[in-house]
């Protein structure tokens, strides 16, 4: 998936109101940024860091800059907008990139499932079961290589593995798919400690059926790709 306009550098001057981040371009000038991630973003919102922000010339969005990657400047990359990963697995998916879903050639993204939520993607192919896949974007490393999920304890998070482990009861395939916007990760853990909630979710939803699926992403400023299984 690339990016539909150059992305340009900048510094994060700060991250407040979750959506919000105030940043200054190369050319000095201060602007204030979308930031699609409702997350905390732990060790990601750093004043100073240096980030990509992809500028917008839309009559309809009233902030013309919208924050999509936090450079490393260690030639790692780490993805921060949330709504990337389903862009770009919606794309792997229809090419059937994807070695453990390749089987199924039909993809429907947000179909209402569950009480009152949709699934990221359901998967049809005739004489298999459905598919259900849940995708959650990982960002945090508190080890260097380690990736983990989630960084800031998420009910919806929890909500959706029960949901999943439901559609596995009834003889579904469930998915539930952790894709690493972080280019220095080659390990993925649960962040049990910040919740632990989800933690045991997780694990209840795993012994009713439900599979795990982790994948890596290869980012730079000129987009985000799907790679490898982790």
């Amino acid at each position: 998936m690339q990016f539909a306009t150059p992305l340009v550098p900048a510094r994060l001057i700060r991250r407040y109101k979750r959506f919000l981040a105030d940043c200054r371009l190369e050319d000095g000038r201060e602007v204030t940024a979308h930031c699609a991630n409702p997350g905390s973003m732990m060790g990601l919102a750093e004043p100073g860091m240096k980030i990509w922000l992809e500028p917008n010339d839309d009559p309809k969005k009233k902030l013309k800059f919208g924050w999509r990657l936090v450079d490393h400047e260690n030639g790692h990359f780490t993805g921060v907008d949330t709504s990337i990963p389903n862009r770009a697995l919606k794309a792997a998916l229809e090419r059937r990139a994807i070695q453990a879903l390749a089987a199924y050639q039909t993809v429907r993204p947000e179909v209402k499932y569950g009480q009152n939520s949709r699934i990221d993607f359901l998967l049809n192919q005739p004489g298999l079961p459905d598919a259900y896949v849940e995708v959650k974007s990982v960002t945090l490393s508190r080890q260097p290589g380690l990736a983990e999920f989630p960084d800031s304890v998420t009910a919806r998070g929890a909500k959706h593995l029960a949901e999943l482990a439901m559609m596995a009861q009834q003889g579904h395939r469930a998915i539930m798919l952790y894709l690493v916007q972080r280019t220095d990760c080659d390990r993925f853990a649960l962040a049990a400690d910040i919740d632990p909630t989800y933690a045991r979710a997780f694990e209840t939803a795993r012994s009713q059926g439900v599979e795990k699926l982790i994948l890596t992403t290869d980012i730079s400023p000129e987009g985000v790709e799907i790679a490898d299984m982790l």
